[in-house]
Order: structure tokens, then C-alpha cells, then sequence
């Protein structure tokens, strides 16, 4: 008998011999002991997954001497011949170069005839996916209503190609990747009926190469029986193939979770020139760093094929770093993968990625600052720390409200001094917490300070105020009895009594002014500053004050303009005279008071806008 290959050679006769799609087997099973058969079967799956031979041992169960039956002779004369693709009731059709309308029209003139040997004819197609529109429109009728001695399997890697139409027709199946431990072993059960020693680490590389394809391993085996005789070791499969072994894929992980760019680039320099695979490589380092994940997401997961002693080594590089971490990681590299199939300079792509990743675990993010600040938690704090600073800051206020009392406070009689303080809010309602403190406290010393307080510039309305409280308690009643509560005459002295009636009868204009007709006049009267009231120093004698207070009062009029009222301006103001105002005439040269020239607020407003009086005639 001549060599065959070990893909042909160890090909699984009967369900027992498929190895890693149980789901697919047990299925089939079941349906051919309960009489439970579809008319049309259809396998997906990657190549090397054992869609083809699948549906042999499917075809052998329902065509056995005794079928359908599960376990079957493999060694029958019908189940070789169909093992063999000689079988005439087994039609095996390849999709790809019989994907025509007219192929599929000999195939349903076929189908009106019955099997020969076996109880059903069945019809084989791989690469299904291959057929034309249509030749898949042509074919419904038949895959639909079909004779009962008539199956359909058809097998495909593309399933999306295939016409819904079609797929809703048949039951489907989906064969997986085999998981890399079953191709291992299975490698070590041919080497060893081929009495070839076969080290484990070899076996265990072979299966990583192969991608979960079971035929592609085990040529891969059959060309390092060529090349190595019968002695293979891990060396030998990472040199014929290009792949990278667990020990240098681990430390270039290690380098990476270390932030040891140089001998990260270093290592990846080292396999570019020894002809590694580079697009291999990567993807070996994405799942190594992919078992890191699943390793600290889930403790008892498996450590993906590396030694004890490879694994433990990892686990600790990647102890400080967390999931998001790793997982930031993988996103980078995985990127690079994307980049790298399409670049001609892989490595140029490759060494960027890496130091990409690298680069990414010393950036900060917001947790991160949080933890490094001590917070450790949500910021929902921030509003508790803002209100207790709030407090703090209005506390500093009542500490000067003794020094901003008003100096009549100061001179008058101890008696009347607790009473007077309590009305203090009615005469200055902008000093709100000096009144309280005053209250609770007792009066200042008489004695001044060294250095008195500076003077703030008075304004207009206070400074006459404060006139008439130092000048008025001592020249009107002394202070009542202690039992007696009479009003004090600091507060009963009515606030009219100022110097603004005076002002106010000399000129006019400011009247007006006051009562909101400033803007149509064209002057800016500001409101007095809600300051403290002038103060004297204790030390200063009383007359001495008087006369300076007399002093503020001359020069009132000079005081700063007043922001303008945001009320709308009334109608013009009407001067006023001795005389009732006549009727209005047609006058071309109305006669002005001489007081009217002599108004000190006329002649403010004259020196501010630069004008001066002129003689109109219509």
C-alpha cells in the first residue's frame, strides 16, 4: 500500500473517533436511534474542523447493512466505499466548479431515481456557499419537498453567503475550533503509533499553530516526521514553522507589565531577524495577555498552556495593574494587529504598538487621581466640605463689629448706652452684625487705641447724621432713670433735621434730582456706599469733632455722583419760586432765578459736561 498522509490516515471512521464536537455528535446520534432524520443537513465551521468527515460517518450510519445505525462496521464493503467517495449512493458534488443552474438541473433529474445498495441516496456538496443565486433558487423546490429516500448535506466555512431561503431548509450545525489540549494529545497518540517521540512542548506548539484545525496539524507533524526523523523537540517546530515559544512570548509580556521598553523592543528585534512571524508573534502576546485578564477576573480559569513556573512569573508582573489596565492594553495591541495586516513594514507597526502600551500604563486616569489624593471614593464630598467652609468665612465678620460701632455710641451716658444700641439696626440697616454684637457686649473703654482707625470718606446723609446724634443728647434731657425706659433722644431726634432741607431750599435742582429726575437734567447722582458711619478717635475732643463734622457738611455738595436710578425719567422737573408759577407763555427769553445760576449742583453739572448758559431765540 503506498504512504498516505497522517490527515488521511488517522481520519475518524465513526462518531466515536470525532474529537471536539460533541454537541455536533450527540445530536446525530440521538436523531438516527429515535428515527428522527432531517431531509437536510448543513456544517459550518473553519476548515480542519471535520465538516467532510462528519458527513461521511453521517452517510455511513444511514447506508450501513443494518442502518440506520449508530454503531456501524466501518470496515463494511458499503461504509469503505463511501469512506473511499466510490459509493454510487453517495454523490460527493464540489460547490465550486458545479455552481451552475444546469448542474443543479441534472442533479434533480438524479434525484427521481432510487438508491441502489443502500435505503437513501444522499447528496454530498462542499463549498455550498460557492452556488450561483441562481442555481441556489433552482434547487429550493427539491431541498424542500424532497423523496423520503433523498438526504442533503451540505457543508460550508461562509455561511453568510448562503440564501436565507435556503438555510431555513436544512437543520444546521456549527463546528468549533478543537481546543488546543485535544489536538496536543491527539499528536501524541499518532507519534506514537508512528514510533516517533514527540516531546510535549512540541506537541503542545504544533496545536498552538494550528488554530484549532485538526488536518493542519497533523501535517505539520507529518512534515517534522520528514524533516527531524523520530526525534522532535519544541526547537525544531519553532524553527520549521516560525513560531515563538511560551518562554519568549512570557517575557516579553513581563517586559511590557515592567515598562522595560528597551528589552521589550529588544526581544521583538531578536525575532524579527531570526525570521519570526511577527503578525504570530503579536497574536501570541494578545492572548497571553488576554489569560492575564481572565486570570485576576477569574481565579480558577486555566493558566492557556504556560508551565507552572512561566505563569507564576506573570501573575506577578501584573499584580499592581488592574483589569482596565490589561484590558487598555489588549485594545492597543489588538489595534496593531488591525494595522499590521495591511502595513508592508510589520514591524514598524509592531514596535509602535508596543510602546504605545507601554506608554499607557503610566498615564493617570480620574480614579487614579482620586486615590493618589486620598479620596478613595465618590466626590459627592465636595458639597459637604463647601458647605462647612461656608461658615468659616462668615465668622470673620462679627470679629470687627465692636470697632465699626458709631462714635455717639461712644460718648453717651452709661445708662442710655444698652438702649441706644439696641435701636442702632433702625439708623444703619447695612451694618447687620455690628448692632448683635454690640448688644451682647459692653461698651468699649473710653480709652482710644494708639494709632486711631483711618477715616473713611463720609458720605453726604451720614455725616449730617452724625451731627445731630453728638450734638442733640447732651443739649436737650439728661438720661432717665435706669427704671425708666423713655425713648432715647438719639432715636426719637427725627433724620429730617439734616443739611439737606437747607441744600434743598438754596438749590432746587437737587430736589428733583432726588426724586428721579436726575437723567432728564443730564446729572449722575451716586447713592452713598453702604460703608460704616464715620468715626472719630475716643481721644479727640468733642468740639474738636463738631467743627470737623461742619466741615464735611460745606463741602457736601462736591460729594461723588450717584449711579443712575433705573426707574424711568418722570416729566421735566418744575422750578420752583416764591411766587405761584404763572401760566406758560411764548416768552423767547424766559427769565432765570439768580438762585438758579447760584445752585452749587448747576454749577457741578456746568463744570462736569463743560457747558455753559445761552440765549435761544425762535
Amino acid at each position: 500500500m503506498s504512504y498516505q498522509v497522517f490527515a488521511r490516515k488517522y481520519r475518524p471512521r465513526t462518531f466515536k473517533d470525532v474529537l471536539g464536537q460533541d454537541h455536533v455528535v450527540q445530536t446525530l446520534r440521538n436523531a438516527i436511534e429515535k428515527q428522527r432524520l432531517a431531509h437536510a443537513y448543513l456544517f459550518v465551521g473553519p476548515r480542519g474542523t471535520g465538516k467532510t468527515t462528519t458527513a461521511r460517518i453521517l452517510a455511513k450510519a444511514l447506508n450501513c447493512p443494518d442502518g440506520p445505525s449508530v454503531d456501524f462496521d466501518p470496515d463494511a464493503i458499503i461504509c469503505e466505499e463511501i469512506a473511499n467517495g466510490t459509493s454510487l449512493d453517495v454523490l460527493e458534488i464540489d460547490g465550486a466548479s458545479n455552481n451552475g443552474v444546469e448542474q443543479v438541473r441534472e442533479l434533480r433529474d438524479d434525484v427521481r431515481f432510487a438508491p441502489s445498495q443502500g435505503k437513501f441516496k444522499i447528496y454530498y456538496i462542499d463549498e455550498v456557499h460557492m452556488l450561483s443565486t441562481a442555481a441556489f433558487n433552482a434547487l429550493l423546490k427539491t431541498l424542500e419537498e424532497p423523496p423520503e429516500y433523498v438526504k442533503f448535506i451540505f457543508a460550508t466555512t461562509e455561511p453568510n453567503k448562503i440564501l436565507p431561503t435556503i438555510i431555513s431548509r436544512c437543520q444546521r450545525f456549527d463546528l468549533r475550533p478543537i481546543p488546543t489540549d485535544i489536538i496536543a494529545n491527539h499528536l501524541s497518540y499518532i507519534a506514537t503509533e508512528e514510533g516517533v517521540k514527540l516531546d510535549q512542548a512540541a506537541a503542545w506548539a504544533i496545536a498552538k499553530g494550528a488554530d484549532g484545525g485538526m488536518r493542519d496539524a497533523q501535517s505539520m507533524l507529518d512534515q517534522l516526521v520528514a524533516f527531524c526523523g523520530e526525534q522532535i523537540t519544541e526547537t525544531n517546530v519553532l524553527d520549521i514553522f516560525g513560531f515563538t515559544s511560551r518562554e519568549t512570548v512570557a517575557a516579553i509580556s513581563t517586559a511590557i507589565l515592567k515598562k522595560d521598553t528597551a528589552k521589550a523592543l529588544e526581544l521583538v528585534h531578536q525575532q524579527s531577524r531570526g525570521g519570526k512571524d511577527l503578525s504570530q508573534l503579536l497574536a501570541e502576546l494578545i492572548n497571553c495577555l488576554r489569560a492575564l485578564l481572565v486570570g485576576k477576573l477569574d481565579p480558577s480559569a486555566n493558566n492557556d498552556g504556560f508551565s507552572v513556573e512561566l505563569w507564576q512569573q506573570l501573575t506577578e508582573s501584573a499584580g499592581p495593574l488592574t483589569p482596565d489596565r490589561l484590558l487598555s492594553l489588549i485594545d492597543i495591541l489588538a489595534d496593531t494587529e488591525g494595522k499590521m495586516k495591511w502595513a508592508s513594514n510589520k514591524r514598524l507597526h509592531f514596535e509602535l504598538g508596543l510602546i504605545k502600551a507601554i506608554q499607557s500604563l503610566s498615564e493617570l486616569s480620574i480614579s487614579d487621581v482620586v486615590k493618589a489624593l486620598g479620596g478613595a471614593g465618590p466626590l459627592d464630598n465636595i458639597n459637604e466640605l463647601t458647605a462647612q467652609a461656608a461658615p468659616v468665612a462668615n465668622t470673620s465678620q462679627p470679629a470687627a463689629a465692636p470697632a465699626s460701632q458709631p462714635a455717639a455710641q461712644q460718648v453717651q451716658t452709661p445708662a442710655a448706652e444698652p438702649t441706644a444700641a439696641s435701636q442702632a439696626p433702625a439708623e444703619t440697616p447695612a451694618e447687620t452684625p455690628a448692632p448683635t454684637a454690640a448688644a451682647t457686649q459692653p461698651a468699649p473703654a473710653p480709652q482710644a487705641p494708639a494709632e486711631p482707625t483711618p477715616e473713611p470718606e463720609p458720605s453726604f446723609d451720614s455725616a449730617a447724621t452724625l451731627t445731630n446724634t453728638e450734638t442733640t443728647p447732651p443739649e436737650v434731657t439728661p438720661a432717665p432713670p435706669v427704671t425708666e425706659t423713655p425713648a432715647e433722644p438719639v432715636v426719637e431726634t427725627p433724620a429730617a433735621p439734616t443739611a439737606e432741607p437747607a441744600v434743598t431750599a438754596e438749590a432746587p435742582l437737587f430736589s428733583d434730582a432726588q426724586d428721579g429726575d436726575a437723567d432728564s437734567l443730564g446729572l449722575r447722582i451716586e447713592e452713598p456706599p453702604a460703608a460704616a458711619p464715620a468715626r472719630r478717635p475716643a481721644s479727640q475732643p468733642t468740639a474738636d469733632f463738631t467743627d470737623m463734622l461742619s466741615g464735611l457738611i460745606e463741602d457736601a455738595p462736591e460729594e461723588p455722583e450717584r449711579p443712575p436710578e433705573p426707574e424711568k425719567p418722570k416729566a421735566p422737573p418744575k422750578q420752583e419760586v416764591a411766587a405761584e408759577p404763572e401760566p406758560e407763555t411764548n416768552d423767547k427769553n424766559p427769565q432765570l432765578d439768580e438762585s438758579f445760576y447760584d445752585d452749587p449742583l448747576v454749577k457741578k453739572a456746568l463744570e462736569i459736561f463743560e457747558a455753559k448758559f445761552v440765549e435761544t431765540q425762535n
